[in-house]
């Protein structure tokens, strides 16, 4: 069996490569193609904490994998990820270990990526202002992300942490080569913003609808199990796509609560989650429809992303000869 570090895990997930590898695999998940239980959660109550299994088979990209994940939403203030995460991928035919990975930065790509994946389909073709509320792991994976699929010129970076925020943004703007800024209020940061991504932990609101412009984009992928990062407003104006809708809606600590607390409040019923992005990508249902419009894709993350990450990582580690050769 192969070992694969996080530093390799890096360097061998390729972004572009995984944004189109996606495509098909988010397609068969909504045709029923895909085997995929719902994640096993385990709260840690007293670390504000969680671990996760999320096991797969997807038999388009030959690929059996299940990935352990705690999320710990206080680690960053200690210097640590808010998600950790182990890959192990399996062979499908005969159930042998093929590799373990770091999962942590599969998941901070896989996760940009399927962003990514949505804001193509959803996201005006000139969009050029992009918002991201955040300045961690997952705020930086977006900001490689979608300069991708749409011409991106401006960045905005909202953050609580004023000193991290213009850090954020400064590297954003060596990196990209583009103007970013810091804003200290998502008020002023949305103000002609095309495409907004939320990528925080917070159990309040701080992507607010009101103040969101007709025909912006906005991913949210952060994850609070107390709370969300979308007002309800947010969510009652837009369209909104997922990945699956069993997932979005999952008892418990699975779902996504910034869809689940404004269906429980009566605001809006599940109908309101009008596509899953495979089901738009097989010209089933359909996507944004005017300029104007407001399209939100709201990621909970799912398992068949990490396999197809994983599975790519693992190709590209067999012909470039890295990692070690473990013997059980």
């Amino acid at each position: 069996m192969l070992l694969l570090n996080q530093q390799q895990v890096e360097t061998l997930l390729d972004l572009e490569r995984l944004i189109e590898a996606l495509a098909p695999a988010m397609v068969d998940l909504s045709t029923g193609a895909v085997s995929m239980p719902q994640r096993v959660v385990t709260p840690v109550p007293g670390e504000d904490g969680l671990l996760a299994d999320m096991p797969v088979y997807v038999p388009s990209a030959g690929a059996l994998s299940s990935k352990l994940v705690t999320v710990y939403p206080h680690n960053p203030q200690q210097g640590l990820p808010g998600h950790q995460a182990l890959v192990l991928l399996f062979d499908p035919t005969t159930g042998t270990p093929l590799v373990l990975m770091d999962g942590t930065a599969i998941t901070a790509m896989r996760t940009a990526a399927g962003s990514a994946l949505a804001t193509r389909l959803l996201a005006r073709p000139e969009s050029e202002v992009l918002v991201i509320v955040g300045a961690g792991v997952q705020a930086w994976s977006h900001t490689l992300a979608m300069p991708r699929v749409r011409p991106i010129r401006k960045m905005r970076i909202v953050a609580r942490d004023e000193h991290k925020g213009r850090v954020f943004a400064r590297r954003a703007a060596e990196t990209l080569g583009i103007p970013a800024g810091y804003f200290d209020s998502f008020a002023a940061a949305a103000d002609g913003a095309d495409i907004i991504c939320a990528t925080t932990h917070s159990a309040e609101p701080v992507v607010f609808g009101g103040l969101v412009q007709p025909g912006t984009h906005i991913n949210s992928v952060g994850l609070a199990y107390r709370g969300r990062e979308l007002d309800a407003e947010a969510v009652l104006r837009s369209l909104v796509v997922v990945e699956s809708r069993k997932a979005a809606l999952a008892d418990g600590h699975g779902g996504a609560y910034d869809l689940k607390i404004p269906i429980a409040e009566g605001l809006i019923t599940a109908d309101h989650l009008r596509a899953e992005i495979g089901e738009i990508l097989a010209g089933e249902r359909e996507g944004r429809s005017s300029p104007d419009q407001i399209t939100l894709y709201k990621s909970v993350g799912v398992a068949l992303q990490d396999a197809v990450a994983a599975g790519l990582v693992y190709q590209a580690a067999l012909e470039q000869g890295t990692g070690i050769e473990l013997d059980f």
